[in-house]
């Protein structure tokens, strides 16, 4: 699989990951869970190590650890989560929570979820990251409208990442976000690929255009996906899934050519009608 630098220590990052949100909130019988076991042994063993949580995403974070932990996974991946509250010491339990349900003693990033209370969680996180409780932090938000706050904090707090929406069809970030993240060395987490599920409604009876084949696409998909990746300040997407097949299909677009900017806007071109 491709890998792309985390610009503060160039650490290689596998470019496909794999995000927990609704997915991954599961109960404890077995019949739920198996297929999340072979989600994670098809992502790790395809080469992605990238899985991200959240306290906002109920039971997801304790799965997450129970499963690798079940099936012998515990220290392969790459763990994000977040921390969701706010106050000081009521992010401090939330964070140590976080990591005994995914059940690591050190956290690889950790993200404040839609920027919620950041002046207060900023300093604790770089607290835990001097001190190697965390290797990385950063910010998340699924709104545009935060972007200006986000494209600040890259500027003046030097953050390692950043989780922003970003798709063929919702490419706001193009604008300022993705150049900042550039010019600031800071890794991009891009949320909800697919639009939640809208992108492939939209496409739903089209057949792949010829020129798939030649980025080595079999699916809508790894188009989709490969359109992100071909955005050079892109680190890694991470779309959600609870079933094996679909994530053997989306770790397939981390493999094989990625588009320059002039197939990007014939992959949008195809999916929107415009290149913009």
């Amino acid at each position: 699989m491709h890998t792309r630098a985390i610009p503060r220590t160039a650490e290689q990052l596998p470019v496909i990951g794999l995000g927990t949100w609704q997915t991954f909130d599961a109960g404890p019988d077995r019949t739920a869970r198996e297929p999340l076991d072979e989600v994670l042994r098809t992502l790790l063993d395809s080469g992605a190590r990238v899985i991200d949580s959240s306290p906002m995403y109920g039971r997801a974070e304790e799965v997450t650890g129970d499963e690798l932990a079940a099936t012998g996974l515990v220290g392969k991946p790459f763990l994000a989560t977040k921390v969701w509250t706010s106050g000081k010491q009521a992010g401090i339990d939330q964070m140590k929570r976080s990591m005994q349900r995914m059940r690591t003693s050190r956290m690889d990033l950790m993200q404040i979820h839609n920027l919620l209370d950041w002046q207060t969680h900023l300093p604790v996180l770089r607290d835990w990251k001097a001190a190697g409780t965390i290797r990385y932090l950063g910010v998340t938000h699924y709104q545009h409208a935060q972007f200006g706050t986000i494209e600040q904090l890259m500027k003046r707090e030097q953050l390692d990442f950043i989780q922003i929406p970003y798709s063929i069809v919702d490419r706001a970030a193009e604008a300022r976000i993705l150049p900042a993240a550039r010019d600031t060395g800071t890794a991009v987490l891009v949320m909800t690929p697919f639009e939640s599920g809208a992108l492939f409604r939209q496409i739903k009876g089209t057949p792949l255009p010829a020129w798939a084949g030649e980025l080595g696409c079999t699916s809508w998909a790894q188009v989709f996906l490969k359109f992100i990746l071909g955005h050079p300040a892109v680190t890694c997407p991470i779309p959600a899934t609870s079933k094996p097949a679909h994530v053997a299909d989306n770790v397939a677009a981390g493999f094989g050519p990625l588009p320059d900017e002039a197939m990007r806007a014939k992959m949008a071109a195809a999916v929107t009608g415009t290149s913009r």
